[in-house]
């Protein structure tokens, strides 16, 4: 068993409690999905952070420029990058997989007054610990981003990629997506951009991120025992802290 197989085996059981959680059966009203992205749209954000802290560490991103020297990460990480910083939505306009969210949200009828304090305000403090102390968001949210930026404050780039792979958005079950287009079925939710969404980050995901992602962890872990166990021990917490935020939206919801 190779060491990146050995990984995936040890987090099969905690990931299995994340797939098959209640959470994706109870989103069976218009008022309960909505109350899902209010909160999951944080999730979303912060996702962005991780892979953004990787192109900052493995390629270069400074002026003048200079060659890095991890070639095979800087492009796997450049690839991810453009897909999900700059794709395109059902109109072929380019946007982020954030910004398809967010519009997802305001076609549902969800309240983006939060998420869009918590961007503005980022924008000006240019500082997440700065500016989640002046959002009130559930302490919940705010622990499961914590954790995440806590990852890239630790600058260990096999951490955050593990982390950015095993914690990523591709754990929503494709049942998620067919709750979704059941409830499209009601007039009074337009959810077409939101299963536009899910399709393409879960078609990224399986087809490119994915083995791309999982190729970055061997090249940044090697043959470091060590790293390969931080990786190991950040990719469990980072499943954990998603099964604790879906209970905490469970919760809500019900």
């Amino acid at each position: 068993m190779s060491q990146i197989e050995k990984l995936e085996n040890d987090l099969k059981k905690t990931r299995s409690k994340l797939v098959s959680h209640p959470l994706y059966q109870a989103l069976n009203t218009k008022e309960k999905l909505i109350l899902f992205m209010e909160d999951h749209v944080f999730a979303v954000w912060d996702f962005m952070s991780l892979i953004k802290a990787l192109q900052i560490n493995l390629t270069c991103t400074d002026v003048p420029w200079t060659p890095n020297s991890n070639n095979f990460s800087g492009k796997l990480v450049n690839e991810i990058v453009l897909a999900e910083e700059s794709d395109v939505d059902l109109d072929g306009n380019p946007k982020s997989h954030f910004e398809l969210y967010l519009e997802s949200m305001k076609l549902i009828g969800g309240d983006t007054s939060l998420i869009n304090s918590f961007i503005n305000e980022i924008k000006s403090s240019k500082s997440y610990y700065e500016t989640v102390k002046k959002i009130k968001i559930s302490s919940t949210v705010k622990e499961f981003m914590d954790f995440t930026f806590d990852i890239i404050k630790s600058n260990k780039n096999h951490v955050i990629a593990s982390v950015f792979t095993f914690g990523r958005e591709d754990l929503i079950p494709d049942m998620f997506i067919e709750i979704v287009k059941k409830l499209s079925s009601e007039k009074s939710i337009k959810a077409d951009l939101l299963i536009y969404y899910l399709e393409r980050h879960i078609e990224l995901d399986a087809d490119e991120h994915g083995p791309m992602a999982l190729k970055m962890i061997q090249n940044l872990c090697g043959n470091d025992p060590v790293k390969w166990e931080e990786a190991t021990i950040a990719s469990e917490k980072a499943l954990k802290m998603r099964i604790k935020l879906w209970d905490s939206i469970l919760n809500k919801i019900k």
